[in-house]
């Protein structure tokens, strides 16, 4: 992997220099007039270090801002060749690789164990290009349509007078969208406090596509599933580490690098024929709904290994960039109108934080030559030097015009319309709530899930909190009763003889 090689143009046995490589008189002293006397302006080297720090911060991330990472390698050791052409799929291959984890809703500053999804972004370097798979610790997420994302994002943010988080309004939110219920049942049970990163799960939870030689269409979900076992942290747990070390998990995860002890995780894949999906039980590209294992099992594939932490946080996990719209030959998207929205966004974030070419960066640069037509803009390393700019041309320089039907493509027809997507047989939005909830979950995980949902309920105000209770009573009865009588209860332990539901 040189080139992700952080220190290539760094001597560290040589004096200190500027940036320009010129030597630099002094790391301590600035220039005065005598030894007491005021500093000079044309001490350039002081006022070149003070402009630089005022500019040494990002923009973060907005959602996943607080996280870590590792380097890795992805190898295949199943034959999926009848699926997909892609490259790094293939028997025997082995793709060096990026894993990047995080906390979604939390600033740069948050602790890493407050209750939240994590984030599960990962880059493998292949020869054909890079190929990034976004995802998440659970294989559903809150919303099925972009429209709403930032609205889910503001939701569980700040507030705007206060500037503090609020519980009322994450719930208002979710209630008001009941498409959320899966995804919520998953966070408030024991999913949301992974007690590391190596000890969860990955999915890609978005339905992407492969293609075989043959041109073949297969729908895929792809299934990270961690070598260390699945183990979690409780509420009490939780809480005492934020208060202690708030970078436990990206402090777990470097030192158990650090030490040789590399976590794994398995990759496996559920696959459906194309023609399949027309007819499904469920909407296989609602990104709030799984598919069935039963219909679908999981088919094993390899094994990625994270063995090399980064030698640089800042230039190699905080700069790099992660897009579901990095794909190579052999692999495509969907329908899933969710991943739509990350494929134009994520890119737009990147600009944002990094600059125009951000590709350019090594840990988010291809491994193979490339030759593309965008040009100039802020940083640009690497150019086509004297070649033509534009395509076509006449003067050698190769350029593509494919016309026709794509492989990796799929049929529309109807008129352009603003609406949730189709209902298949057995769509709802509470449906596999209710059957995470009451028949995936153990009555001792059902129970946590209620102390769970009652305390973080036990602030919220009306209208929002009997819209809460109900919210729960719609994925189960019985859990959203135990929900409601034990906020009830704490309320009436406050305020003796206080009714605060109706107040």
């Amino acid at each position: 992997m040189t080139h992700l090689d952080p220190t290539a143009h760094h001597d560290s046995t040589i004096a200190s220099t500027t940036e320009s490589g010129a030597p630099r008189e002094s790391d301590a002293n600035s220039l005065s007039v005598g030894t007491d006397g005021p500093l000079m302006l044309h001490d350039v080297a002081l006022v070149e270090r003070l402009a630089r720090f005022d500019r040494e911060r990002i923009p973060e991330r907005d959602p996943h801002a607080k996280g870590s990472g590792a380097f890795g390698e992805l190898e295949i050791t199943e034959d999926v060749s009848k699926y997909t052409k892609a490259g790094l799929f293939q028997k025997g291959a082995r793709t060096p690789m990026l894993a990047r984890f995080s906390t979604v809703a939390g600033e740069l500053g948050s602790p890493d164990t407050w209750r939240d999804v994590r984030g599960f972004a990962l880059k493998f370097y292949t020869q054909e290009g890079n190929f990034d798979i976004v995802g998440n610790n659970t294989p559903v997420f809150f919303v099925r349509d972009p429209m709403k994302f930032p609205d889910f994002i503001h939701s569980q943010k700040r507030t705007p007078d206060s500037g503090l988080r609020d519980n009322t309004m994450q719930w208002d939110f979710w209630t008001l969208s009941p498409e959320s219920a899966h995804q919520v049942s998953y966070l408030m049970g024991d999913r949301g406090l992974p007690k590391t990163w190596r000890h969860m799960n990955g999915y890609s939870s978005h339905t992407y596509m492969w293609v075989n030689e043959a041109g073949e269409k297969f729908w895929v979900k792809y299934h990270f599933l961690t070598e260390q076992g699945l183990e979690f942290l409780t509420n009490e747990e939780a809480d005492e580490i934020a208060g202690t070390d708030a970078d436990y998990h990206r402090r777990d995860l470097f030192e158990s690098i650090k030490n040789g002890d590399f976590p794994s995780w398995r990759l496996e894949v559920q696959i459906m024929p194309y023609e399949d999906a027309k007819t499904y039980r469920f909407n296989p590209f609602d990104l709030t709904k799984i598919w069935s294992k039963k219909d679908y099992p999981r088919i094993p594939v390899g094994r990625f290994t994270l063995n090399q932490n980064p030698v640089n946080h800042y230039a190699q996990i905080e700069q790099a960039a992660f897009s579901p719209s990095n794909l190579v030959p052999g692999t495509g998207v969907s329908p899933d109108k969710m991943l739509a929205g990350p494929r134009l966004l994520l890119p737009g974030r990147a600009r944002n934080r990094l600059g125009t070419n951000f590709n350019q960066s090594p840990v988010n640069r291809p491994v193979i030559a490339t030759n593309s037509y965008d040009k100039e803009g802020a940083m640009n390393f690497f150019h086509s030097g004297d070649a033509p700019v534009y395509a076509p041309n006449s003067f050698g320089r190769a350029y593509q015009d494919e016309q026709g039907p794509v492989d990796n493509g799929w049929e529309a027809d109807g008129t352009l319309v603003r609406a949730a997507y189709s209902l298949h047989s057995e769509d709802d939005d509470f449906g596999q709530a209710h059957t995470l909830v009451r028949e995936v979950m153990s009555e001792d995980e059902r129970q946590r899930l209620i102390d769970t949902v009652a305390g973080g309920l036990s602030t919220v105000i009306e209208p929002v909190l009997s819209n809460a209770f109900q919210y729960w009573k719609n994925i189960d009865q019985e859990v959203g009763e135990a929900i409601e009588a034990k906020v009830k209860a704490g309320h009436e332990e406050q305020v003796p003889g206080a009714d605060p539901v109706s107040e």
